[in-house]
């Protein structure tokens, strides 16, 4: 049965119990992140964003690495919590790294230099949009996620591990897999402290 918009925005959740067999074929699931990037509306049609998927030992790899990064910095007493989050993420099926393509924004800097300030403010609107994407996309298919931001910190770590041009800006990291246990009860602000209606 297909699900209206509203239906799937509020069936999309964070979800941290994540399994490493999500419901479809390792393709199709690449597909639909792939598609669902493509179609994400951009500034200018700049299509800026850019992606990393990684499944299995990469995806994993991923994780290690970014342990790795987090135990020079987090007190020794401190980090067991913190490896057992990380732990979680590597224990899903795979993560996408979402990027914005730095050549793309300067490039429309120079084109445009009236707009010029704000060509870097859309490129984070474009690279949220594609975050956003491809959870709806996810969800739709029963596939969990959580958006995690560990860059900075890992950025060196992927350009080297993946060989990632130097344009590409990371902004965030996507984990998704099968869901192994649902999110929560999500609580809301009232109404009347998040929208004004004028008629």
């Amino acid at each position: 049965m297909s699900q209206g918009f509203s239906e799937l925005a509020a069936k999309r959740r964070t979800i941290y119990a994540l399994g490493s067999t999500p419901p479809l074929p390792e393709d199709e699931v690449i597909a639909l992140i792939e598609t669902a990037i493509k179609n994400a509306p951009s500034a200018f049609n700049s299509q800026s964003s850019r992606a990393l998927i990684l499944l299995n030992h990469e995806h994993k790899k991923f994780w290690e690495l970014t342990k790795a990064q987090l135990r020079k910095r987090v007190p020794a007493e401190a980090f067991a919590a913190t490896e057992k989050k990380i732990d979680g993420f590597a224990a899903a099926a795979g993560s996408v790294l979402f990027f914005e393509d730095q050549s793309v924004v300067s490039g429309l800097q120079q084109q445009f230099p009236t707009y010029a300030d704000n060509f870097p403010v859309w490129s984070e609107h474009s690279t949220g949009i594609a975050q956003y994407a491809v959870w709806l996309a996810l969800a739709e298919k029963n596939i969990g996620a959580n958006l995690q931001h560990y860059n900075p910190l890992v950025d060196e770590d992927v350009q080297q591990s993946w060989n990632i041009p130097a344009s590409w800006k990371l902004r965030a990291q996507m984990n998704f897999g099968s869901i192994d246990a649902p999110a929560g009860e999500k609580s809301y602000i009232a109404d009347s402290d998040r929208f004004i209606v004028a008629r």
